[in-house]
């Protein structure tokens, strides 16, 4: 198999995310419902506009859209490591939760500042309880393994990312995992691939990075001169000035597709 790398996209790619994030988000919004009949929907839309509001306005917004990480994120992230944007958003979180959580209550005429603390550390353990790799990831992987090596190159927090990837039982199939958290940089950013590569293991030639997302993973990934592989599970439409190397519905069909591209055979 002579491609020299393949990179792969981790939210919504090998694990479940925004998907996850619903979810935990929904279970902690009925007890919003249960304890003062709220109508959960619609007080989820609140926590989600409140959320972002805050994020928008955060001492550390603009580390967070280099970085590519996103509100719902913050409200169950740690933030733990060195530097000064991440002491900085270590000591916003916890204001940021709390008023996240208290904000979206107050505009549903509910003032109960120790509920809204309960929804935000429930979110958060709700969150963390839904750690899942998509079904097919495993296998990919496992076919992979060993005869190429095998690299994360994922947006968010570094802390964060690693939790993922550790609760999905993902974490020994990886050569390499690069966070934007750690380089300050992330997707599309050309750097952030350059990056994924700089250990002189394997050059860009035809390298392979597979992503559920057109511009961040596939026109991210060519700009940096590596094979750009479109994961589209929903069959999507395509982006108009986005031109995928090759396109999957499922990661099942990446390893015969590595194999293709290693040989040098033309991909549809």
């Amino acid at each position: 198999m002579a491609v020299p790398a393949v990179l792969f996209d981790l939210d919504d790619t090998l694990v479940v995310e925004e998907a996850a994030a619903e979810a935990a988000l929904a279970a902690v919004c009925r007890r919003a419902g249960e304890r003062y009949g709220l109508a959960p929907a619609a007080f989820q839309r609140s926590v989600r506009g409140r959320a972002r509001d805050l994020w928008h306005a955060s001492p550390g917004r603009a580390f967070c859209l280099a970085i590519g990480m996103s509100s719902w994120e913050g409200l169950w992230a740690r933030f733990e490591g060195h530097g000064p944007e991440l002491q900085t958003l270590r000591a916003w979180a916890p204001v940021y939760r709390r008023e996240a959580w208290a904000g979206a209550l107050a505009e549903h005429g509910v003032s109960d500042a120790a509920f809204a603390r309960q929804l935000a550390d429930g979110f958060m353990d709700e969150r963390r309880a839904r750690h899942a790799a998509f079904p097919d990831a495993a296998a990919c992987l496992s076919a992979l393994r060993g005869k190429v090596p095998l690299t994360i190159v994922t947006n968010g927090a570094t802390d964060l990312q690693w939790e993922k990837i550790r609760g999905a039982g993902l974490d020994g199939f990886f050569d390499r995992v690069v966070t934007s958290g750690e380089l300050g940089l992330g997707k599309p950013d050309k750097r952030i691939f350059q990056a994924a590569l700089a250990d002189g293991q394997a050059g860009p030639g035809r390298a392979v990075m597979v992503g559920n997302s057109l511009n961040k993973d596939v026109a991210g990934a060519q700009r940096a001169g590596l094979v750009g592989v479109w994961l589209n599970r929903n069959n999507e439409p395509p982006r108009p000035g986005v031109h995928p190397d090759a396109q999957i519905a499922s990661l099942a069909q990446l390893p015969a597709l590595v194999e293709r591209l290693g040989l040098g055979v033309t991909t549809a």
